[in-house]
């Protein structure tokens, strides 16, 4: 009688088991493992040992992080007191946020449809370039604070929320890139 219930069990626990195990292995594969599994192992059961969903749900939390990024930098900008070059800074840096969303949601859109078949190649150096282009522009963000006279604490803000952005991206397009190469 337990035997059965037994086999059930361990039946039920190791697909979990593999599918940690996958997203463990997979981010150890990235630049920043902890950053990669911190935001992916929750998302074990959907990724399952899927290369594909794996680089789809990176691109989501990305695309997720981006936004909430972007409303924080707002509300900063509307509750802190900021000088005319800060403002400014803040102002391209939010633009440079919004294309990188753009980016990463075309990004999104043509994974969930691209197949393979002639045309894989084609879709997937595009979905690397719109990914590569969303990490510019975070980068892009980050170099719009570095003059020397702005504020330190607006800087050190801006930094930490963009580089934790900007290393997303970078875990998502390192999953992107394994994908391509099937």
């Amino acid at each position: 009688m337990w035997l059965p219930l037994l086999i059930i069990f361990s039946l039920a626990i190791s697909p979990t088991r593999s599918n940690t195990n996958f997203i463990y292995k997979s981010c150890h594969t990235t630049l920043y493992p902890e950053l990669c599994y911190l935001y992916l192992s929750r998302f074990t059961t959907r990724i399952g040992t899927s290369p594909r969903l794996l680089a789809q749900t990176a691109l989501a939390a990305t695309l997720s992080n981006t936004w909430s990024t972007s409303k924080k930098l707002v509300t900063y900008s509307r509750t802190h007191k900021m000088t005319r070059r800060e403002i400014s800074a803040m102002k391209d840096c939010l633009e440079e946020l919004g294309d990188s969303a753009y980016e990463l949601h075309i990004s999104m859109v043509e994974m969930g449809k691209v197949r393979s078949g002639s045309d894989f190649l084609f879709n997937m150096n595009s979905i690397e370039t719109w990914v590569s282009a969303a990490l510019t522009d975070d980068d892009t963000c980050i170099d719009g604070f570095s003059d020397k006279n702005m504020n330190v604490e607006v800087k050190t803000m801006v930094r930490k929320h963009v580089l934790n952005i900007a290393h997303l991206a970078s875990i998502a397009l390192a999953f992107v890139n394994n994908y391509a190469k099937g």
